[in-house]
Parts: structure tokens; C-alpha cells; sequence
């Protein structure tokens, strides 16, 4: 995985509620076992016409040549549904490092994390704020501090992250790469029992 510390960067205003993780990554592309290639179908029956990537719907956010960054802001409740690990996958894939909400499931939340997306989740005031930017606005979302800001004015909300997953993520550890920093802790605890 990737450290991941602060992100600034323009965002994809993603303002449907309730987007579960069949629309973001439909179960006909669930087949290859590997992170790579999900991309390309991330919200694939919302970007194109009769799944055809030669009829793309204008009309849809990620189509929008206009529309471009590392940041998605998602509409409440992102991520429900079925617990697949994929939806993480094409999200990454795809290029956003952050999702934005009011409000993730769980499940989503922590396959986010556990892949090296920074799930922020933020009041519903502080999200209708950031869908009233101007396109080309600018967010920054700092996992140190837990703060998402928009840049323009400066107004900031805090986050909540899990001590583990904070470490996680600044450092670019997979739950094994954080026992292995661990290990010579690990040694010293295992020679106090001998």
C-alpha cells in the first residue's frame, strides 16, 4: 500500500444517496481474484449506455471531461449493500485516493481502509457546503490532523479514523506490514515468557 497523508486536490461530485456497491462496481465484473482493471467499470451502468464504453452517458459525472481529481464526494450512505471487496478496488483503481459522505456502511468503510482509501465522513451541512463549489474548487483532506478543509475558505470539519487504520494508512501498511514493524517489539514480549 501507499503512505497516504494529506490529499489536495479538485473532487467528483457524486450527489446520488444510497449508492450501494452493486453501482459502484456491478457483480458481472466480480470475476478476476487481482486489485487491477476495476477501474475502467467503476459505476459502469451509470457511465455508459447499454454497457457499451462507445455510448457514454454525458450526462453523468465521471464523463464530464470538466470533472477530474483524487477526491469523490458521494451523496449519504455510500456503500451499502453487499460487502464486496471490489467496490474498494475500483475505486482505487480509478484513480480516488478519498471518498467523501455523510454517512458509509461499515463494511465499505473498512475495505475502503483496508486497501488505502481515506473514507471521510462529515456532517450533512459541511457536505452540502462542498457540493455548492464552484467545479475546480479544491479540498484537502489530512489524515494526521483528521480534517477535511475546503481551500478556497478555508472552513474545516474533523473525522473520525480508527488509531489502527490512522497508523495504517500514514505509514502505507497492510495489516501484515504493521506486525512485521512490529517485530522486534514482538521478539522482546516473546523473551519475557522464556
Amino acid at each position: 500500500m501507499h503512505s497516504l497523508r494529506k490529499v489536495t486536490s479538485t473532487f467528483i461530485p457524486l450527489t446520488e444517496e444510497n449508492v450501494d456497491t452493486d453501482q459502484i462496481i456491478p457483480a458481472r465484473f466480480l470475476k478476476a481474484t487481482t486489485r487491477e482493471g476495476f477501474g475502467k467499470n467503476l459505476f459502469r451502468d451509470w457511465r455508459y449506455y447499454n454497457n457499451d464504453e462507445s455510448q457514454p452517458k454525458k450526462d453523468f459525472v465521471l464523463n464530464k471531461p470538466e470533472y477530474n481529481g483524487s477526491i469523490l464526494v458521494a451523496g449519504k450512505n455510500f456503500g451499502s449493500g453487499s460487502s464486496r471487496e471490489h467496490a474498494a478496488w475500483a475505486i482505487l483503481d480509478y484513480g480516488f485516493n478519498v471518498v467523501v459522505s455523510s454517512f458509509f456502511a461499515d463494511i465499505f468503510k473498512n475495505n475502503a481502509l483496508n486497501n488505502g482509501i481515506l473514507p471521510v465522513q462529515i456532517s450533512e451541512a459541511f457536505l452540502n457546503k462542498i457540493f455548492e463549489l464552484e467545479n475546480g474548487s479544491t479540498l484537502t483532506a489530512d489524515v494526521e490532523n483528521q480534517t477535511i478543509t475546503i481551500d478556497k475558505t478555508g472552513e474545516s470539519e474533523k473525522f473520525e479514523i480508527n488509531h489502527y487504520k490512522k497508523t495504517c494508512l500514514l505509514n502505507g501498511y497492510d495489516d501484515i506490514d504493521y506486525l512485521i514493524n512490529l517485530k522486534d517489539e514482538i521478539s522482546r514480549f516473546e523473551n519475557t515468557l522464556s
